[in-house]
């Protein structure tokens, strides 16, 4: 790691990463001043609301289905961005990530401070990505949804596995994203969720998708096996 990057940097590189898409976005503009953007991952009553508001949408009365797939979701929009941006040798600082949310709209995830650290490996980027995402955000976001909803940690880990796996399928091939991401995938608590097989990454365990009306399995899942 050479050392910090300027907030111009960080947003350019953000710039960049968000044409991937809507999952690879990070809003910067008006969060720290905008009382909409909550810290992530927020009181439990907020969380209940978005769960209750995901279970809606799916058509599903099952809580632990809505709070695994919306896990997985916002896993999936933590390490879009931030690996995307890793692997073009700048890594945005999360820890003010914020959240936006009401009922019926799209959840955006933002940055109070915008500020980041430039690497020059996929070494460099884990040794910062992983404890940043897996103990800083991850981690609390599993806690406040076990204060709502029984999930097991096969399941919980397995649904970030796959979210880390799945946002190498957007976008141009990428050997620096790919080399971010297996390195993550073989680190705890990760390394046990899935492999990477002859038609890519197949998870152990399932994320419970199949239990929404009209479902069916995911690319990944284990039981497709």
């Amino acid at each position: 790691m050479t050392g910090d990057v300027s907030g111009t940097e960080v947003l350019g590189v953000l710039g960049r990463v968000a044409e991937l898409g809507v999952y690879f976005e990070l809003a910067a503009e008006g969060v720290s001043e905008d009382s909409a953007w909550g810290a992530f991952p927020g009181s439990p009553g907020r969380l209940r609301e978005v769960v209750g508001d995901y279970a809606g949408r799916l058509g599903t009365d099952e809580v632990r289905v809505a709070a695994s797939l919306l896990f997985q979701g916002l896993a999936a929009r933590i390490w879009s961005p931030v690996v995307a941006a890793a692997a073009l040798g700048v890594v945005p600082d999360l820890s003010e990530l914020r959240w936006r949310w009401a009922p019926g709209e799209a959840i955006m995830l933002g940055l109070a401070e915008v500020r980041g650290w430039r690497v020059e490996n996929a070494g460099e980027a884990v040794e910062i990505v992983h404890p940043m995402v897996v103990d800083g955000l991850l981690r609390p976001l599993r806690e406040a949804m076990l204060g709502l909803v029984k999930l097991a940690d096969g399941l919980v880990w397995g649904n970030a596995a796959s979210a880390l796996a799945g946002s190498l399928n957007v976008g141009a091939a990428d050997p620096g994203r790919v080399a971010i991401v297996r390195e993550l995938l073989a680190r705890e608590p990760l390394a046990e969720a899935g492999s990477f097989g002859p038609r890519g990454y197949v998870r152990n365990n399932c994320c419970l998708y199949y239990r929404v009306p009209g479902g069916g399995m995911c690319g990944d899942c284990g039981l497709a096996r």
